[in-house]
């Protein structure tokens, strides 16, 4: 990105688009960070909010209504964890699709180049390990978890048919399971529910067996990913799959921070989810190809960081 471009970060108060936000306006851009605080907190950007090229709108992204000038979009809005997308899922799937049609739309009318965050949870739960850009997935259409799933699914339908309807400049990424500060403490997802439990020395819930595997990737390195995909020539455009290939179960990651934080829970299993998948793990070589990107950021390195930050909150 050359010096001083206009760029809107709808989420941005979430998780990944306040680092995001952060990291942009580091590199001299103007940013406009858009979020209705369904699911985050307005303390993820305070390190911002007196920054003379950054503006905060509380909007929706279902009801967007932005006037300025745009060059580039970064669209993270939608609840990220099953806590929140379950808890009204058909504000979930509307903020996937009037919500994607929505800064598709303005993307068209700037002429800007927009990026959309889907998911591994497009890949379901796989039938193919690790998974691949060309793997079509293995989603329930009419689960619980479908808000989301297919919400982005669809998202990323409506992002490839704009490209090829109205040529629009798109970047589509498939973002795995990432950790790091500022997640949300009620977010119900594993990490930051295991760290909680673990400082208050509560037992560390895991539903189901806990042989369940994930790959982790620490928010620095996701962050830095987004960027340079939003950086490749316009003929690129994804899907993309960004995250880490180092597959971990859910009982070593429980065993690993209850070490970390020198804690007295015990471990507790409770019953499996529904349509929790069994298996997540990247294929990373487009990644590696493309923009000659792998995670740096070991997962003790990222833990730390994470513990760091739920000891201030909690």
């Amino acid at each position: 990105m050359s010096h001083s471009k206009t760029i809107l970060v709808t989420g941005g108060v979430g998780f990944l688009g306040s680092h995001l936000c952060e990291k942009l306006i580091s590199k001299h851009h103007k940013v406009i960070c858009v979020d209705n605080l369904y699911s985050s907190r307005i303390s993820n950007i305070s390190k911002l909010q007196n920054n003379k090229d950054f503006q905060f709108y509380n909007q929706d992204v279902c009801k967007l209504s932005i006037k300025e000038k745009i060059d580039i979009i970064y669209n993270l809005a939608c609840p990220a964890s099953p806590v929140h997308y379950q808890a009204d899922p058909v504000r979930t799937i509307k903020t996937n699709v009037i919500g994607s049609i929505n800064v598709l739309e303005l993307a068209k009318k700037n002429n800007a180049k927009i990026f959309q965050a889907s998911t591994s949870e497009v890949y379901g739960d796989p039938k193919l390990t690790p998974q691949d850009e060309s793997y079509w997935g293995n989603v329930n259409p009419i689960g619980i978890r479908s808000c989301y799933d297919e919400g982005k699914r669809a998202a990323e339908t409506l992002f490839f048919d704009y490209h090829r309807q109205h040529d629009l400049k798109i970047k589509v990424c498939r973002i795995f399971n990432t950790f790091g500060p500022r997640m949300a403490i009620n977010d119900g997802r594993v990490i930051s529910n295991f760290i909680v439990q673990a400082l208050r020395n509560k037992d560390l819930t895991i539903y189901g067996d806990g042989k369940q595997t994930r790959s982790f990737c620490y928010v620095d390195d996701l962050i830095d990913g987004i960027i340079a995909i939003t950086d490749t020539k316009d003929s690129f455009t994804g899907p993309l799959n960004l995250g880490t290939d180092i597959e971990l179960s859910i009982n070593d990651i429980a065993l690993k921070i209850i070490k970390l934080t020198d804690s007295k829970s015990k471990i507790k299993y409770l019953d499996p989810l529904s349509d929790d998948p069994m298996q997540r793990k990247p294929n990373l070589s487009l990644a590696k190809h493309t923009i000659s990107w792998e995670p740096k950021f070991s997962l003790d390195y990222g833990l730390k960081k994470t513990v760091e930050f739920f000891k201030k909150i909690i």
